[in-house]
């Protein structure tokens, strides 16, 4: 209950200070066609003031007039309603930026999670559920629902803990807000359930929100918002934080302004009984393949709740439960054939029926007579799980030691992922080279589509792109023999990627010598100038025009590219576009080393 407002009854809270027949069109309504049609009044109006804006808003929105009243922002994650906050921060001066502990900055704190509608507009900007928080706990709440925490693995210096679920219908983690602004995020649900309606179909669930217009949310989550909404009754924070974002924004939550739709709407509490099944899972396709992987995606399947996540099956047995659309089976042998099927499960338990079955042959192991070189990494054993905070952490799994730079822990994929901020992933030395490389990867958090760079012994081969849907990748054709060394780099200082099911082939170290080409020393009478070359043009100081062959190797001995009679005309070779790197450029017999920056 809200200890510094008890004052105000609940009928004076009721239509506070909303325009004069704002909610005309809703009178006499209830059920989803009130939930509609307040959808349709809230949806007039609104000003998308983009991501930025929201800085702009915290001045007004969220600023402390009704516990400290000093002007600092009101930031739920940290508020004592009772006592001295823990610390504060001024309006415009402690925007995140970094952060390792509380008090370094607040934030943008998306109360329905950004990742479920892939950060799209004008969602990703609505102040009405996005309050400033303090970065440390905002980055712990990560993409959880909201509800009871039985065990807490994280409390915040106000009392909001991250744990084990104990209410009834999940028992997953989940994230609390202290008594006192358990309404305030109970509210703010209701009015993004309401304001997207007609977008809930195409969000993902995040065991929260329902994939149908009513009820709009997973009935687990229905009932711990309800009980929280008529435990902690409006406060006046809130009706000021309202009209503030409908001057800046131009609508408004109606669950504010009359908290009783909230009962019109959903009766008091959510249907006690889900017996509806989801709907089948359609177009299981197989999406990638390595000697010991099979990487799988499918299409969401539809509930009247919420799909919560799917079952994964390998011939006839759960392999695996993931909450997306798509999974690496690992740990499968080279040459053998694996059937798949996937069933969709809703929180009430239901389970849909079986989907198409699809099968896959793993590809050919190597030949060579030490395969336990071939490396497959799911990241299970990495270090401080589910922590936000970025640093260097190192681990040893199935003989790779791996480092992981400027990393955190707490998203996944595929259950654990390593996520890479400024940094990179690195393996150890490890023997029996390699052939192919497989990896997936995702975008968590904001940030635009980008790629890593994949370097052999400090040489990069190939890169391997991410967005905001999870993406497995194979690079084929490496094949580089002896100790290898792999690192993916991040060509992005900001963007936060995760990294699951890396997995390499081994290559075969007489066959991989078969190939590789034999030089003389580098010969002295001839010179490429400048070395770094610029402008993709290698000039070349000697006699030149009797070379009848020119050709560019990497240093693993693959040929990159070919010229006949390069010097016919000039004592210059153009070049197509080649990585940054060091390779040689082989003139007939003679070898010459280059750099390309």
């Amino acid at each position: 209950m809200k200890k510094l407002f008890l004052f105000f009854t609940f009928s004076q809270l009721a239509l506070a200070q909303a325009p004069a027949g704002y909610y005309n069109s809703a009178n006499g309504l209830s059920g989803a066609q009130l939930k509609t049609a307040l959808s349709n009044i809230i949806t007039n109006g609104h000003q998308d003031k983009g991501y930025n804006g929201l800085w702009t808003a915290y001045k007004t929105t969220d600023i402390d007039k009704n516990y400290e009243n000093d002007g600092s922002i009101l930031d739920i994650y940290s508020e004592r309603p009772s006592s001295a906050d823990p610390y504060k921060y001024t309006p415009g001066n402690n925007q995140c930026g970094t952060y390792s502990t509380e008090g370094n900055c607040y934030n943008r704190e998306h109360i329905v999670p950004q990742s479920l509608f892939s950060e799209a507009s004008p969602m990703k900007s609505d102040v009405h559920f996005i309050r400033a928080t303090d970065g440390k706990v905002n980055g712990m709440r990560s993409n959880y629902p909201f509800g009871k925490v039985g065990s807490a693995s994280f409390t915040s210096l106000n009392g909001s803990k991250l744990g084990s679920s104990s209410s009834a219908g999940f028992s997953g983690t989940v994230f609390e807000p202290i008594d006192e602004f358990k309404g305030d995020v109970a509210r703010m649900v209701f009015y993004f359930v309401t304001r997207y309606q007609s977008k809930l179909s195409t969000f993902s669930t995040g065991n929260m929100l329902g994939s149908s217009a009513f009820p709009g949310l997973q009935t687990w989550e229905l009932n711990v918002l309800l009980a929280w909404h008529n435990q902690d009754p409006v406060s006046q924070a809130e009706i000021n934080r309202n009209n503030a974002s409908y001057t800046f924004q131009g609508n408004r939550n109606p669950f504010i302004d009359n908290p009783s739709y909230v009962n019109q709407i959903w009766g008091g509490q959510a249907p006690t009984t889900d017996t509806q099944t989801p709907s089948t899972v359609t177009n299981l396709t197989v999406s990638g393949k390595t000697t010991n992987t099979v990487s799988l995606t499918w299409n969401a399947s539809t509930d009247n709740v919420g799909v919560s996540s799917y079952d994964v099956y390998m011939n006839g047995s759960l392999k695996t439960n993931v909450a997306s659309t798509s999974t690496t089976v690992s740990g499968l042998n080279p040459s053998t054939t694996y059937n798949f099927y996937v069933k969709a499960k809703d929180a009430a338990g239901n389970v849909s029926a079986n989907s198409s079955t699809v099968s896959a042959t793993t590809n050919a192991g190597t030949t060579n007579p030490n395969p336990t070189g071939c490396v497959s990494e799911n990241f299970e054993t990495i270090p401080s799980a589910s922590s936000s905070s970025y640093s260097t952490r190192t681990w040893t799994s199935n003989g790779i030691t791996w480092t992981a730079t400027d990393s955190r822990t707490d998203q996944t994929i595929t259950n654990k992922a390593i996520t890479i901020r400024d940094g990179s992933l690195k393996s150890n030395s490890s023997a029996n080279g390699i052939g192919s490389l497989t990896v997936t990867t995702q975008l968590k958090f904001s940030g635009s589509n980008g790629t890593f760079n994949v370097q052999i012994n400090g040489v990069t081969v190939g890169t391997v792109p991410y967005s905001t849907t999870a993406t497995t990748t194979t690079i084929n054709n490496i094949n580089v023999s002896g100790n290898v060394v792999i690192t993916l780099v991040n060509n992005s200082a900001s963007n936060r990627v995760a990294i699951d099911n890396l997995s390499w082939t081994c290559h075969n170290t007489a066959s991989r010598q078969a190939k590789t080409p034999s030089f003389n020393a580098e010969a002295k009478e001839l010179k490429i100038y400048p070395n770094p070359i610029v402008n993709n043009e290698i000039f070349v100081k000697g006699e030149t025009e009797s070379i009848k062959k020119a050709e560019i190797y990497n240093l693993q001995g693959k040929v990159m590219q070919t010229f006949d009679h390069p010097f016919k005309k000039e004592n210059s070779i153009r070049i197509k576009s080649l990585l940054q790197g060091t390779y040689i450029l082989k003139l007939d017999e003679s070898a010459l080393k280059f750099i390309v920056k």
